[in-house]
């Protein structure tokens, strides 16, 4: 069965914003070549409790991709659930995503992105 689901763990290391932005693009060129429909970001939630820096600059560079066409959705963990509407607009494009381990639980750590 081909891989429908790709983990990149960008807080591995404690890297710098620039440092994960740019593993990011690189991991969203190399899932786009390969066919991988989506990708789980897991750039943690922040050592200091109040929330990363990395998750945010993270999910801004989301933002930035999607408005530039180059991921057509995403969603934050604390709202990957059947509840939220992106999330069921990426279940129905990518039913892998129902299965994903972190569905519903509200993990503030990841990112879900549709590619």
């Amino acid at each position: 069965m081909a891989e429908r689901i790709r983990t990149i763990i960008l807080k591995e290391g404690l890297p710098t914003v620039a440092v994960a932005r740019a593993r990011l693009n690189t991991e969203l060129e190399r899932a786009r070549g390969t066919g991988i429909p989506a990708l789980k970001v897991v750039h943690g939630y922040g050592s200091g409790g109040r929330g990363g820096t990395l998750r945010e600059a993270i999910r801004a560079s989301l933002r930035k991709r999607r408005k530039e066409g180059r991921i057509r959705a995403f969603v934050p963990g604390e709202k990957f659930d059947a509840s939220d509407p992106i999330t069921r607009q990426m279940i129905e494009e990518c039913s892998d995503l129902a299965r994903d381990p972190d569905f519903g639980r509200y993990n503030e750590g990841i990112t879900m992105v549709l590619l």
